[in-house]
């Protein structure tokens, strides 16, 4: 879909620059790596916004943290034994530091 209205010039109004993006990139990759190595570790999470979430990690790919709360064990709906599960995604750039539990 084509939001642009006829005759109207888009206007770029942010672009990151290459070195900033590539050095991001790179973090990523980084913490990607070490994120992929702990997978059903138990750990903190700090974002650069203050917040601290602590989980399971379960899973990491595209700059994305994967974060499975606790939650109390209950089951959801009619079906036993299904949890209230709930997967926190972090994206991995808005990370301060992850540590083991």
């Amino acid at each position: 879909m084509n939001l642009q209205l006829q005759g109207q010039q888009e206007q770029t109004l942010f672009r990151m620059d290459p070195t900033t993006m590539n050095n991001l990139k790179s973090i990523q990759d980084h913490v990607t790596n070490i994120c992929k190595n702990h997978v059903n570790a138990l750990v903190r999470v700090e974002t650069a916004d203050g917040d601290v979430f602590e989980g399971l990690l379960i899973h990491c790919e595209r700059g994305i943290l994967y974060l499975k709360l606790p939650s109390p064990m209950t089951n959801r709906g009619f079906v036993p034994g299904f949890q209230n599960d709930v997967v926190l995604p972090l994206v991995l750039f808005n990370l301060l530091a992850i540590s083991l539990l």
